[in-house]
Formats: C-alpha cells, structure tokens, sequence
C-alpha cells in the first residue's frame, strides 16, 4: 500500500499570490477545513511545504 498524507486546510487564500491559490486547487482544496487524503509523493511533498502556512498535515499513513 502506498504511503498517504491527510493534509486539512486552516487558513483562506483570500489577499495571497495567485500562485499560492492554485496550488492548493491542484491539492483539491480550496474551502476552508476542507482535508483530503493525498500520496506521499516528492511533488505533493513540494506543493503542501510551498503553502505550509495555509495547510496542516494531520497524518501519515502507510
């Protein structure tokens, strides 16, 4: 089984660059406290360390 991240949003994009927007939609989040359950892969890795002041990491399974 691969490894997953359950990553939860906790803060808005709202006044950020729109960069950093769309890179939490390519994470599938765009609502506050909205989480999803993500592979743990080196680009997600990238992507969620790029907005860690907007996302949390709440587990890791696997």
């Amino acid at each position: 089984m691969a490894k997953t991240i359950v990553v939860k949003q906790v803060r808005s994009p709202a006044r950020r660059p729109a960069k950093q927007q769309a890179t939490l939609i390519g994470l599938g989040l765009n609502k506050m406290n909205r989480t999803r359950e993500l592979e743990d892969t080196p680009s997600v890795r990238g992507m969620v360390n790029s907005i860690s002041h907007l996302v949390e990491i709440i587990e890791e399974r696997g």
